[in-house]
């Protein structure tokens, strides 16, 4: 069976201080970060022994996995596995890149945020070029508030032609035409995040070929969807797996509706859709 997890612990911490992130500075204690850790290492082990399976793996964590050991070292480790196809994370790009030495990098991936007011240009700037010498798969982009657009172009004009920029609508905001074609001419998919998606009652592949879990081990469709299928460790979901339409209005965020079945995502991220990588770019 080929699947898609979408793994987020209880890891609820970060380095940086977003305004609109509820995880903004935010410090887990000694005994969330080893309970954290624990369940980390339950999952990789689940991960490991799935080798009948074609396993894809996105960690999706709230707030910055990558300064955590305990993640660096299971993204190399599974890396490393035959029947694992892709496995990425999301983060800001803060840790050092040493780690990507053990890592197979035709498997790993990086889907990489740039938050201009977070960290000085210059340093983020660097670490993508380091991502680029080391032969990284990445996608770098950012949010698209009115003043970031000025440093978004910096960054485009200097990243590698072939790493995809990508821009996320901001939350809350509204874009006129005019505004949109500005960030349109940085990432020629934003069309996509501009406005959210009308989900209900369309096919999507969560639930079937893609699912979401946590650090307890309860599978979901998705991360938007609270419905349990069962639990991954107990191969209780496995029974529960088939084509569903989506119970929600609307879908806004990418990593949810880049697997709605009415749009060509999968098409344009073919071989990327993970680290968001377009087949184009990559």
């Amino acid at each position: 069976m080929d699947l898609t997890v979408l793994y987020r612990g209880p890891l609820a911490s970060c380095d940086f201080d977003c305004p609109y992130c509820p995880f903004a500075k935010r410090r887990d204690s000694r005994e969330q970060l080893i309970a954290d850790r624990v369940a980390l290492d339950r999952f990789a082990g689940w991960a490991r022994a799935q080798e009948e399976d074609r396993l894809s793996i996105l960690f999706t964590p709230w707030g910055e996995a990558l300064v955590r050991s305990w993640y660096r070292r299971t993204l190399a480790e599974l890396s490393r596995l035959p029947h694992i196809r892709r496995v990425a994370i999301q983060t800001n790009l803060s840790a050092r890149t040493g780690w990507l030495d053990d890592a197979d990098l035709d498997t790993l991936a990086l889907w990489c945020t740039y938050h201009p007011d977070q960290v000085p240009y210059e340093r983020f700037r660097d670490a993508c070029r380091d991502l680029a010498a080391r032969g990284v798969r990445h996608s770098v982009g950012v949010v698209g508030l009115p003043e970031h657009l000025e440093a978004a172009r910096r960054l485009r004009a200097e990243l590698p032609g072939h790493v995809y920029l990508w821009v996320n609508a901001a939350e809350g905001h509204t874009y006129t035409d005019a505004e949109a074609d500005r960030w349109s001419a940085l990432d020629p998919l934003f069309p996509y995040s501009r406005h959210p998606h009308r989900s209900a009652g369309l096919p999507c592949r969560t639930g079937e070929s893609v699912i979401s879990v946590d650090g307890e081990g309860t599978v979901r469709r998705c991360h938007f969807v609270r419905t349990e299928l069962g639990n991954l460790y107990d191969g209780s979901y496995r029974a529960a797996l088939r084509p569903r339409t989506c119970p929600l209005a609307v879908c806004d965020c990418h990593i949810g509706y880049v697997h709605l079945e009415t749009l060509p995502l999968y098409d344009t991220f073919a071989g990327g859709v993970l680290e968001r990588v377009p087949a184009a770019t990559g």
